[in-house]
């Protein structure tokens, strides 16, 4: 019985500090990518700043200032607020 209680105990501490932080960082995530518009400020998961200039289900064109770049839509880490 003891043996069961440990399990349940490691189970328990297990999803608590590993998988359901995952889980709701992989939501935000999920939420920011179809959140996504032209006009953006974003940073690439590569460290590329730019701004969206197009946009579909998959694929992201980036004015980067000097060029436009095609990226995927999950290779964008984070969208830049300027206030």
């Amino acid at each position: 019985m003891e043996a069961i209680i440990m399990l349940v105990l490691m189970f328990a501490i297990f999803y608590f500090l590993l998988i359901r932080p995952q889980q709701k960082r992989q939501k935000q995530i999920r939420e920011m990518h179809s959140n996504l518009q032209k006009g953006d400020r974003i940073i690439t998961i590569g460290g590329l700043h730019g701004k969206i200039e197009a946009l579909d289900e998959d694929k992201v064109v980036l004015d980067t200032g000097s060029d436009k770049l095609t990226f995927d839509r999950n290779s964008i880490r984070e969208v830049v607020n300027e206030d």
